[in-house]
């Protein structure tokens, strides 16, 4: 039992030693203010919280004026004569470019054309094949192959 008492001396020994060493490490410590903080009773210790981050709000942008409806450009907008392959596809009437791509869609749409694994491709039946040229076609060079049909 006598050795464990001295092993907790040793310990109390070592921790009054270290805090005298980090007092003797500052530069212009007064010995005066060290003996008193050494002589004051113990205060409890509370640990003090790290300030809160201040959480920014997202400013929302300024109300602009409200933008104007955007005008269509007038060449796409102009009516086009077809030709009698794509007219047996959208009909005889005379259409604006964008009308005429609408209506294919909906054609394809309503016949099933479109291919069931790649969504981008439409299988042309007979009818189209006529205003493509070929079997399959991506929706991407659907609108060039139309523009050879219309005038």
């Amino acid at each position: 039992m006598a050795t464990a008492k001295k092993a907790p001396a040793k310990k109390a020994a070592a921790k009054k030693a270290a805090p005298a060493k980090k007092v003797a490490a500052k530069k212009a410590a007064p010995a005066k203010k060290v003996a008193a903080k050494k002589a004051a009773p113990a205060k409890k210790v509370v640990a003090k919280k790290a300030p809160a981050k201040k959480v920014v709000a997202k400013k929302a942008p300024a109300k602009k004026a409200p933008a104007k409806k955007r005008t269509p450009n007038a060449a796409f907008m102009k009516p086009l004569t077809l030709s009698p392959a794509l007219s047996a596809v959208v009909g005889a009437a005379a259409l604006p470019r964008t009308e005429i791509v609408r209506k294919l869609w909906v054609y394809i749409k309503a016949k099933g054309l479109q291919d069931k694994i790649n969504k981008r491709m439409v299988n042309a039946d007979e009818k189209l094949r006529a205003v493509f040229g070929k079997a399959q076609v991506s929706m991407f060079e659907m609108a060039g192959l139309i523009g050879k049909h219309v005038k």
